[in-house]
């Protein structure tokens, strides 16, 4: 099912480039990411799709190692504010600006889990 008129401000830390983004957010059962740590379903992650983690400035071989890992982000549905950090990617993502988001994240953000996916838009760019 679609979820109709989501805005989500997405904004990544020391991402240096500013755009409107679109893509579609679902949800996955977190465990250990790509940036090499562990989490679970109540933690406030996302994954991001896969053609922006292997292409975020400064990747390298080692997932670990990314520059994205640990990123805050900043997203926003509506009159509701959630922050998440990037701790994985999101190989099931086709779009460049696709999300997967922890249960947790998903439902703090007013979507049940039963309206998977749900589409976003937004803009990335740097936090103060």
């Amino acid at each position: 099912m679609q979820f109709k008129a989501i805005l989500l401000a997405l904004a990544v830390v020391a991402a240096p480039v500013s755009a409107v983004r679109h893509g579609k957010a679902t949800y996955y059962a977190p465990g250990v990411g790509s940036c090499g740590k562990s989490n679970g379903p109540n933690d406030m992650i996302v994954a991001v799709a896969a053609k922006l983690f292997d292409t975020y400035p400064g990747h390298t071989a080692n997932p670990n190692l990314n520059p994205i890992c640990g990123k805050r982000i900043k997203i926003r549905h509506g009159k509701k504010v959630a922050y998440a950090r990037v701790v994985d990617k999101c190989p099931g993502c086709s779009g460049m600006n696709d999300l997967d988001m922890s249960p947790a994240l998903f439902k703090k953000l007013g979507q049940p889990l039963s309206k998977a996916p749900c589409r976003w838009c937004g803009t990335l760019r740097e936090l103060p």
